[in-house]
């Protein structure tokens, strides 16, 4: 990976504007964390720049950005950084109604098979911090933790953190060799809370 320049310093600033007032489900953790850990994945991946910006914004669009925000991403940082943040959004328009979670989880598992190795990457490495703050949370609160998610399931989010793992491996191919630590990241992650 090539080093970062002022593109990346400009991501960073506009990320945390955006998410200023953002915490972690269920907790006080700045949302910034997740984004700054998720673009440090990204980035030990040996991905480009624009992998590593689109980390940072990879919630922006669906979290209350919508497609306004898409469109400056597109203009600031390209259209690589845009399609690989439109890849990884559930919703480009705010405040619709989302399909029911089931739909949506289902709908982000048959995506990876088409999505490109860049926008797989940085789904990658969003999965895994997920994974990483499931099982350090369930390790303090047990199964209380399930309730802080929409479906309120632990079988459902172990059900869908297994599929994410299948889906993975299926590409992992395709996703370059610095991937393979990640994977095996989230594989190990995920048993931590039963997946």
């Amino acid at each position: 990976m090539a080093p970062l320049t002022d593109r990346f310093d400009r991501a960073l600033l506009y990320a945390s504007a955006h998410h200023r007032d953002d915490v972690r489900k269920g907790t006080g953790i700045p949302y910034l964390s997740h984004l700054l850990a998720v673009a440090g994945l990204v980035m030990e991946m040996e991905a480009g720049e624009d992998e590593a910006i689109a980390a940072l914004l990879h919630d922006v669009v669906e979290d209350g950005g919508g497609l306004q925000a898409l469109e400056e991403i597109r203009e600031t940082w390209g259209d690589d950084v845009a399609r690989i943040v439109l890849a990884n959004s559930d919703s480009t328009v705010k405040d619709a109604p989302k399909a029911p979670w089931r739909e949506r989880k289902v709908a982000y598992l048959d995506a990876i098979a088409h999505k490109a190795p860049d926008e797989l990457r940085v789904s990658l490495a969003d999965k895994l911090h997920n994974a990483r703050s499931i099982a350090r949370d369930h390790a303090v609160l047990g199964d209380a933790l399930w309730s802080r998610f929409t479906t309120g399931s632990a079988d459902d989010q172990r059900w869908y953190y297994g599929a994410l793992l299948t889906a993975f491996r299926a590409r992992a191919d395709e996703l370059g060799a610095g991937a393979a630590p990640v994977l095996d990241a989230l594989e190990r992650t995920i048993a931590e809370f039963g997946a």
